[in-house]
């Protein structure tokens, strides 16, 4: 049995990605190559790694094991090239980041620009998620950080203040709405809204809100960024929730009111959380340290 380092990052990204087709992509492999590099470490395990069906892919019990150990290993050899790296002229290595999407549009991308300015042998891969779901990938040591809302439960992991913004309703200045000093969120479901991808952390979180209030989105057009949202919603296309930093930035240009929401959920305290500062690499350390004291 004989799996190298290629083996066992494809088989968690196939794990974390719940398909072989998204366990490829993130490992930059050709389908057809992953199929067969998945197909051949279960051939010489002699046992099923992967539950195949339509939705994707579930990991066995053998599988679970495998993924334990292959994160355990892949940290180790993380350690190890950023440890030779000293040698070869600084720290060299990845950092693993997982952030709600109010931190990843709002806050990290100014934060981030100045600390891989000062690490130029580091890279990060950033990846958009829910506030819950950080919280267990991080635990399981999927990822070095996460940026979560304070709203979930952290208890389990180390913790630092990041950063504290709102969501808001954002609508046209010509909207009845735009005279309200505030709303609720179950008020404003019978209009048409303007929205992120179906994809996106925050999305998926409102459309779950809407549910349990037993109404659906009526999402008239979905977009990549809020910047985009408030021009749509200029243009009277419908209403959108955005960060509060977000509405106050594009107010100056666009014809668009920012209308604080009331639920308790829109305030956004955002935490930087992870496993153990003293288990991190040197230079994600170094990445936590950067955010909690970035302005």
């Amino acid at each position: 049995m004989r799996f190298d380092l290629t083996d066992l990052s494809l088989f968690r990204h196939v794990v974390e990605a719940g398909s072989i087709t998204g366990g490829a992509e993130r490992a930059h492999l050709a389908l057809a190559a992953a199929s067969t590099r998945i197909r051949n470490m279960e051939e010489a395990l002699g046992a099923a790694l992967l539950v195949r069906g339509r939705q994707g892919v579930t990991p066995t019990q053998a599988g679970r094991t495998l993924l334990q150990h292959a994160r355990a290993i892949l940290r180790q050899a993380e350690r190890l090239r950023e440890d030779l790296g000293v040698y070869a002229g600084g720290l060299a290595g990845q950092i693993r980041v997982l952030s709600n999407t109010n931190a990843l549009t709002e806050f990290l991308p100014e934060a981030l620009s100045s600390f891989l300015s000062a690490h130029p042998n580091v890279s990060v891969d950033l990846e958009e998620r829910l506030s819950d779901e950080i919280v267990g990938l991080i635990a399981e040591g999927v990822a070095d950080l996460g940026i979560v809302a304070a709203t979930v439960d952290v208890s389990a992991l180390e913790t630092y203040p990041f950063r504290k913004d709102r969501f808001v309703l954002a609508v046209a200045r010509s909207h009845p709405l735009a005279k309200r000093s505030e709303i609720a969120f179950a008020d404003v479901l019978d209009h048409d809204f303007v929205g992120l991808d179906r994809a996106s952390a925050l999305q998926r979180f409102l459309a779950d809100k809407a549910a349990h209030i037993g109404q659906p989105l009526r999402l008239r057009v979905q977009l990549r960024s809020f910047d985009a949202v408030c021009r749509l919603v200029e243009c009277k296309v419908g209403i959108g929730i955005v960060p509060q930093t977000t509405a106050r930035r594009v107010a100056r240009t666009m014809a668009i009111v920012p209308v604080p929401l009331t639920d308790a959920w829109a305030v956004r305290e955002l935490t930087i959380c992870i496993r153990s500062l003293d288990e991190l690499p040197p230079y994600a350390r170094q990445l936590v340290e950067h955010l909690r004291k970035t302005p």
